[in-house]
């Protein structure tokens, strides 16, 4: 359950990531509340996994969902670079995360 937390935790922070540019574009208050609740439910979850999980993987993984998952969204919505060299460097960061995981 704790692995399952951290995924969501993951995914949470990037919503709220994402607010941020959005909110920064808009300013409408529905992105200022998808906002703190993307990142409240992340903080949530990840204090949760922490339970189980030791502080430094969770920490890295959950960095890891965010970072790679908001560089993707960031390329998807707002039509940011998708040269490959930052599709490789996307890549090696999911790779060091799965990689994280096999060996906790």
């Amino acid at each position: 359950m704790a692995w399952i937390s951290l995924i969501l935790a993951g995914l949470c922070e990037m919503i709220g990531v994402v607010m941020i540019n959005k909110l920064h574009k808009d300013r409408n208050w529905q992105s200022l509340v998808l906002l703190i609740l993307g990142f409240g439910a992340s903080f949530i979850f990840l204090a949760y996994s922490m339970e189980t999980l030791p502080m430094g993987t969770a920490y890295a993984i959950w960095t890891g969902i965010d970072a790679s998952g908001a560089a993707i969204l960031g390329m998807i919505l707002y039509g940011e670079s998708k040269d490959w060299k930052r599709v490789v460097f996307i890549g090696m960061v999911l790779g060091a995360t799965v990689g994280l995981k096999l060996v906790s």
